[in-house]
């Protein structure tokens, strides 16, 4: 089924990862800020976990890197870099910093009073993922909508989700944001145990469609 955004005029969408917020949402994005929705995006870890043991990009370095490529991705579907904040909590134990992760989505909520909140689902594969959605969870509060994006693993459709379909224009432009993410698609080739998106995963994440799932009370 169509997901029917409606008219927020106001977005805040919550990455666990530099990345994620292109993986689950680049398009709705795009689209809403065409329409003059202003956006705003929260990253809560520092995304340091993906290559612990590259010697060429140590952790300063990667965290730097992570956080241009979603400046960069961003920048160029109308969010400024100072639309952008990074919690930098620790990537892959974000549940002993849940606390610190609440407190820094909170604060992101309450300055851009979002009429719309995209975050991850609670039964995503990564545990990051299923803790920033418990966070956002124990922040709602009356007008607020939220939708809930897949990532792991790549290609899932949840139980009832709803999807944006994109046109092949749309597909082509959010394939070619995902690959921008260069520190998780092969660019660190130092680390044997580091992450890198396999094709397939960069296929399964750019589909003809976006999917969500409504949060209801």
């Amino acid at each position: 089924m169509r997901l029917h955004l409606g008219a927020p005029r106001r977005l805040l969408v919550v990455a666990p990862h530099p990345d994620d917020e292109a993986i689950g949402a680049y398009t709705l994005i795009q689209r809403l800020r065409r329409r003059g929705v202003s956006v705003r995006v929260v990253v809560v870890t520092d995304g340091a976990a993906s290559h612990p043991a590259s010697e060429r990009w140590p952790r300063r370095r990667l965290v730097a890197e992570r956080q241009r490529e979603s400046r960069g991705v961003l920048r160029r579907i109308g969010v400024a870099a100072g639309a952008v904040a990074f919690l930098g909590l620790p990537d892959g134990r974000l549940h002993i910093r849940t606390a610190a992760a609440r407190r820094g989505i909170a604060k992101a909520i309450g300055h851009s009073r979002p009429a719309l909140v995209v975050l991850p689902t609670g039964h995503d594969d990564h545990p990051d993922h299923r803790t920033v959605a418990a966070c956002v969870a124990a922040l709602r509060r009356p007008g607020l909508r939220m939708l809930a994006y897949p990532v792991w693993p790549a290609g899932q459709r949840p139980a009832g989700a709803r999807v944006v379909s994109l046109t092949a224009q749309e597909r082509l432009a959010k394939r070619h944001a995902v690959r921008r993410y260069r520190t998780q698609s092969g660019l660190i080739a130092d680390d044997p145990h580091g992450f890198a998106m396999t094709p397939a995963q960069i296929t399964a994440f750019t589909r003809p469609y976006e999917t969500f799932v409504e949060q209801r009370r």
